[in-house]
């Protein structure tokens, strides 16, 4: 039989209506976690949060939709203080959630600048602290992990690789890379572990005019030397694994999960 790494322990993933975060809320129920699937707060998110949380209780898991603007400090401890409420403790926190708003310099409203920091790098602050004092609060005898808690954010490759156009996207992931190294340098003496994953072209809705057509793929798949698109397991299996006693170890790395799109490709045999 199957053993479960997770079991006993409450995760909260946000943005976990769609794309990575569903695949993640998925990948961590399966592995005995219970999932609080948060969602933004609006008709359409709540509908697939909720087919979601459907999945997985169809196969044996156990879940909860909570709705919850990450950008907004009230509802952001809301949610936590509804998981303490519910399930008594935190183990897992996967700050997924993220949004763009593309646009060239000259034509960038401070709204669209302002939306994508308030949700990637603030909303992500926000989340992160409510986790903290959560782990710091409720250290029990029954840990059920070797780490009190653990934070996994995710990041992208575009924290390594200049995005023309997504400035503002390019600026949050940044500031989350070092964010994420200087939270786990803080939080490693008291055993709270602090990594992320950063996913290069996967096919999830944010990217869908990325990979929508045969050709704008084939245009995408110059960009990736393994020659194929990532899925969104392909990162909710690496999240479980930073999640789980296996990474006992290791804290404050990014996970790079590109297919070498990193490896900036266009310079093979050239430069």
């Amino acid at each position: 039989m199957h053993s479960k790494t997770l079991g006993q322990q409450v995760a909260i993933v946000t943005g976990a209506s769609s794309g990575i975060g569903r695949a993640t809320a998925i990948a961590l129920a399966m592995e005995g976690a219970i999932v609080i699937v948060n969602h933004f707060p609006s008709e359409d998110d709540r509908i697939n949060a909720e087919a979601g949380v459907r999945e997985i209780s169809d196969a044996g898991g156990r879940a909860v939709a909570v709705a919850a603007d990450i950008s907004r400090e009230d509802q952001v401890e809301a949610m936590f203080a509804e998981t303490l409420d519910r399930f008594g403790k935190l183990d897992i926190l996967v700050n997924n959630a993220g949004i763009e708003r593309p646009a060239s310099i000259q034509d960038m409203t401070l709204a669209d600048w302002q939306a994508v920091i308030d949700v990637n790098l603030t909303g992500q602050f926000l989340c992160s602290r409510a986790a903290v004092r959560a782990f710091l609060n409720h250290k029990s005898s029954e840990q059920t992990s070797g780490a009190i808690g653990t934070i996994i954010f995710v990041s992208s490759v575009h924290a390594i690789i200049p995005w023309a156009f997504q400035t503002n996207y390019a600026a949050s992931k940044g500031g989350v890379s070092l964010f994420m190294r200087s939270l786990a340098q803080e939080l490693a003496p008291m055993k709270i572990r602090v990594n992320s994953v950063a996913p290069g072209a996967i096919r999830t809705p944010i990217n869908h005019e990325a990979w929508m057509s045969d050709e704008k793929m084939a245009q995408l798949l110059k960009l990736i030397p393994y020659g194929r698109i990532g899925e969104p397991e392909d990162i909710s299996r690496a999240i479980v694994w930073l999640a789980s006693d296996a990474a006992d170890y290791v804290t404050g790395t990014a996970l790079v999960i590109d297919g070498g799109m990193t490896l900036y490709p266009a310079f093979r045999g050239e430069g």
